[in-house]
């Protein structure tokens, strides 16, 4: 059986000295060359998870493991935001040099993978660019190449194309996942997106609020490659799009009648925590 290239155990996060609890007893594994998506409701800690992942943050309780060892800003994974988050002052070509050269490449080897990272997402013509000359999906092909550039064993994606319209979100999942097929590199994807989650991944992370903590994987059986495929056409996609559904709609649901019970009896501290 092969090893899990992330692995957590029994990990816990907190803030504000302890009285708010974001994730509690999270036991998960990553394979290698596994894209797995996390959803939930809005305060179930996905982001948490992933910062937890990529060493932004630490655990309070329990192990986070990358290969084996504890993971660190500067180890092999690569983190993408809901902005692309460039340097304004550096080209598109630019912008991946200097993730580059922060790792010792040489010039001519820097411009050589730049450029054909800048073609895989079809953008190799925009290479003398700025960002502001870019659109929003064009911003993120380039903060998705600048994030592959280093060649990540891990791809951690923050809800990436969630500010991008209905077709740049098509346009840039299939060319994720034609990526993904090419250069095997293990992704954790958080969405709000439930049929974004079902179109992309191997399995999908529910996790449920107040604390966090996982309420169920599920895997996603589908026809590859899902680019050529379009699933949505399948009924398995529909059965599993009802009942991811159905589980976040009863979660928010409870959420929301909790919270205005504990309102009840302590108005002055439990409103919007």
């Amino acid at each position: 059986m092969t090893a899990p290239l992330i692995s957590l155990r029994n990990v816990g996060k907190w803030f504000k000295d302890g009285r708010v609890v974001a994730l509690e007893d999270i036991t998960l594994d990553i394979a290698p060359r596994e894209f797995v998506s996390l959803v939930g409701p809005s305060g179930c800690g996905k982001t948490t998870l992933l910062r937890l992942m990529n060493g932004l943050l630490q655990p309070d309780t329990g192990t986070v493991l990358v290969r084996g060892e504890a993971p660190t800003p500067n180890s092999d994974l690569a983190m993408v935001f809901q902005s692309a988050r460039l340097l304004p002052w550096r080209s598109v070509l630019g912008n991946i040099e200097f993730v580059l050269a922060l790792r010792g490449l040489s010039r001519t080897a820097r411009r050589e993978r730049s450029l054909g990272l800048l073609g895989a997402v079809g953008l190799r013509d925009f290479a003398e660019a700025f960002p502001h000359e870019l659109s929003g999906g064009m911003q993120q092909r380039v903060g998705l190449a600048r994030a592959l550039a280093v060649e990540p064993d891990v791809l951690l994606m923050d809800e990436p194309f969630a500010a991008l319209d209905a077709m740049t979100r098509e346009t840039l999942r299939a060319e994720l996942l034609k990526l993904w097929a090419r250069r095997g590199t293990a992704i954790v994807f958080v969405t709000h997106d439930i049929d974004e989650a079902i179109f992309l991944s191997q399995r999908i992370v529910l996790l449920r609020p107040r604390p966090g903590a996982i309420e169920t994987t599920l895997t996603v059986d589908l026809p590859e490659p899902r680019w050529e495929t379009d699933p949505r056409a399948d009924p398995r996609f529909a059965a599993l799009r009802a009942d991811l559904w159905n589980r976040i709609h009863a979660m928010s649901r409870d959420g929301a009648e909790l919270e205005e019970l504990a309102y009840a009896f302590d108005p002055g501290t439990t409103k919007g925590i």
